[in-house]
């Protein structure tokens, strides 16, 4: 593709965010290019606004750039803006937010989450993109499946957390989207690397110049992921792993008993470590600060009450009671122990396969009407297919396998911890098998 000029490239951003609210910021290139990025707005970006989704951080400016951000601009990307989320990550639709983005297929329903604006915008992009994102229970593979891209989540400690404001630091996972497998592959060698300034991190460990034959493959097929999913999705996914059996991939259906566990033991953890994180934002050293009136419990109940938004409270609520003492060893420590069980059975069957294939998500994505009634559990239980793999940090994919009602609908590929090699080259294989998608154009 040759270069494009930065008022043009700025131009069908501003463009398309305007249509889609796919940017909590739009940022205009530094020069002429072919080669784009966006980053979504819980990377810290230097000198541009970082909310992660929040209006607690509303106003923050960071002064430096996020690892993966930095590594990205060393290879020559330029970063075209700051995707919307949800606040700090707390949803599955990108509707607990001040900027909503809508879905490229369709405006009346929602992007997914907490990645809604980094997969809008992939799906939308004229020019080569490719979004920096983050999943901590399935917000890379959700809005990816809802959106018709390709979101891969690498094993937990691939990628640097260096700079990312943080959900819930044991399950955080830096990722990328964009429209093909070779573009996800290209972006993840650039971020895969270890950083000295977070602990966790030890960068790519296996050779993705180099896929292995996934034709060879022996994959599982999880019963458990087939339950009380919609008869179009599951048809979606059925018809993909058919088309693979064609190319000589071998597949078993298999039990993953404790998966029907994942979900309770996720939002324990991943709430306590929230609750945890948000502790400083008290309107003292960090976001939404006020002038200083009455006690400090006074002033510090109003800072939050402002600056958080309901779910974010809610998160905090139930994430302080599960680390309190007398209830900490029945709710948290007893969800570590689960975690534990979920990952040890996902080692159990990766022994004698090389992936595990299912729905990323059991529905399309669902109207914005359809959002409001859904309970707070309900919004929960949607994460139902993505939570136990993020739970226990395993790399996967989701690719677009199909469509319902007009909509794609997405197929999960997941592998043993640093197998991305894996979980690239079959969905590598099965969208040479798919095809291209045309996708929507502004």
């Amino acid at each position: 593709m040759s270069s494009l000029h930065p008022d043009e490239v700025y131009e069908i951003c501003e463009k398309i965010n305007k249509e889609y609210n796919c940017f909590v910021t739009v940022v205009r290139p530094e020069r002429e290019g072919d080669r784009f990025f966006s980053a979504k707005d819980c990377l810290c970006t230097k000198n541009i606004r970082t909310t992660a989704g929040s209006r607690m951080l509303e106003n923050y400016v960071p002064f430096f750039d996020a690892t993966c951000v930095e590594l990205m601009k060393k290879a020559g990307y330029q970063l075209v803006g700051k995707t919307a989320m949800d606040e700090f990550g707390f949803g599955s639709f990108t509707v607990n937010t001040f900027i909503v983005p809508k879905n490229p297929w369709d405006k009346d329903r929602v992007c997914g989450g907490s990645s809604g604006g980094a997969a809008c915008f992939t799906a939308l992009a004229p020019f080569k993109h490719i979004a920096l994102a983050e999943s901590t229970g399935g917000s890379i593979a959700c809005p990816a499946s809802f959106c018709g891209v390709v979101g891969l989540t690498p094993t937990y400690g691939v990628v640097s957390r260096y700079g990312l404001i943080d959900y819930a630091n044991s399950l955080d996972k830096i990722g990328v989207m964009a429209k093909t497998v070779d573009e996800c592959i290209e972006g993840i060698k650039i971020i895969g690397r270890k950083d000295a300034r977070d602990s966790t991190s030890v960068g790519l460990r296996c050779d993705l110049d180099n896929l292995p034959d996934a034709r060879k493959f022996k994959v599982a097929v999880p019963r458990e992921y087939f339950e009380n999913v919609n008869k179009d999705v599951e048809r979606c996914v059925w018809n993909a792993i058919h088309e693979l059996e064609k190319e000589g991939i071998e597949y078993n259906e298999i039990n993953l008993e404790y998966t029907k566990y994942a979900l309770a033991a996720y939002y324990i953890i991943a709430t306590s470590e929230a609750s945890t994180n948000l502790a400083k934002y008290c309107g003292m050293r960090y976001g939404l600060q006020e002038r200083i009136e009455g006690n400090f419990n006074e002033y510090f109940s109003r800072i939050r009450a402002k600056g958080f938004g309901e779910e974010a409270k809610r998160r905090i609520l139930l994430g302080t009671y599960a680390r309190m003492s007398g209830f900490r060893d029945q709710y948290y420590i007893r969800a570590l122990k689960v975690r534990r069980l979920v990952i040890d059975e996902f080692k159990r069957v990766l022994n004698d396969y090389d992936c595990i294939v299912a729905p990323t998500m059991p529905f399309i994505a669902p109207k914005f009407d359809e959002v409001k009634k859904l309970t707070p559990v309900e919004h929960y239980m949607s994460d139902v297919l993505t939570v136990p793999v993020n739970l226990a940090g395993l790399p996967h994919i989701s690719i677009p396998c199909g469509f319902s009602s007009s909509m794609p609908v997405g197929m999960q590929i997941i592998s043993e911890h640093f197998r991305e090699d894996k979980v690239l080259a079959l969905a590598r294989l099965y969208e040479s098998i798919r095809g291209e998608i045309k996708y929507p154009s502004v």
